[in-house]
């Protein structure tokens, strides 16, 4: 009777066939699940990314504001300040608050001194960016930083100069945040550029001298853009296929501008060579198309 019983309430298990049918339905949920999450990271990506930037466009005018309407210059040398050289990036640190980075750096002679070129920067850094190795170059990964973000140089380090009152040299723009001729609205600041080259083992570092009298317009380790031509953007190219004479960014379909008013916009395949040109030159008076 016991034996009668538990063979009529024996459970059935699962078939191969229906086992199969239950791997083919979820492996479906997650085919069409994934796209999904990864747009949803991207878009968290890109909006720290456009975040970064805008951190980076409140530095420049405070440090504007605290300098007589000057902008932070590509580089400065002057031998009687703690810091001797500081690069682009260092003068902005004060103003993103990493002045302990700056002040580390004081009596070294340079801003890349006493281990700050390895001293990696969040703000620097876009989180879409997966050419570098925690921030760092991937040969190097104990040495220097990287950034994914690089100046416009036709804007910020257009001139050479000599102050003889403090006794300081000069990499640095012409114009003011209020005297730009073409306008903030329309001029670059900064872009995306992959933090890393593969294939040409060039790496854009922060705290590493980019100054194009000093070191050379083709120096692997400069940060500027601009100096090799007005190359349009590489919108979607993975780093293995980027080029570091353009601008180019680990996002999928743009990459983002910060333009000299402080403002943030992406920059997709459809601008055309003349607005680009519009909005990296800062006094060539030409008007900025519809595709902008």
């Amino acid at each position: 009777m016991i034996r009668q019983w538990l063979s009529r309430t024996r459970v059935k298990g699962f078939t191969l066939i229906e086992l199969l049918v239950v791997i083919a339905i979820i492996a479906i949920l997650i085919g069409l699940l994934l796209p999904a999450v990864q747009k949803v990271r991207e878009a968290a990506a890109r909006m720290q990314c456009g975040n970064n930037l805008k951190q980076q466009g409140v530095a420049i005018h405070n440090y504007a504001s605290a300098n007589q309407d000057k902008l932070p210059p590509e580089i400065s040398y002057n031998g009687a300040q703690n810091s001797g050289w500081t690069t682009y990036w260092a003068n902005m640190l004060p103003y993103i608050e990493q002045d302990a980075v700056l002040r580390a750096s004081y009596g070294s002679s340079a801003s890349w001194g006493n281990g700050q070129h390895a001293a990696v920067i969040k703000t620097y850094i876009c989180p879409s960016d997966s050419s570098h190795s925690n921030g760092r170059r991937p040969v190097d990964p104990g040495g220097w930083a990287c950034t994914s973000y690089s100046t416009n140089y036709r804007m910020m380090g257009s001139t050479y100069t000599y102050d003889n009152s403090t006794g300081t040299y000069w990499t640095r723009s012409q114009f003011n945040v209020g005297n730009i001729p073409d306008g903030t609205s329309n001029t670059i600041a900064h872009l995306e550029r992959y933090a890393w080259y593969n294939a040409y083992q060039w790496s854009p570092l922060w705290n590493h001298p980019s100054d194009r009298i000093y070191w050379g317009n083709g120096h692997q380790w400069t940060t500027e853009y601009g100096q090799f031509g007005l190359y349009l953007p590489q919108i979607g190219l993975r780093a293995n296929q980027a080029h570091p004479y353009y601008p180019n960014s680990g996002h999928s379909t743009s990459i983002q501008v910060l333009l000299m008013d402080g403002s943030v916009r992406g920059v997709s395949n459809g601008i055309t060579q003349a607005t680009w040109n519009a909005v990296i030159i800062p006094d060539d008076g030409a008007t900025v198309g519809s595709n902008w």
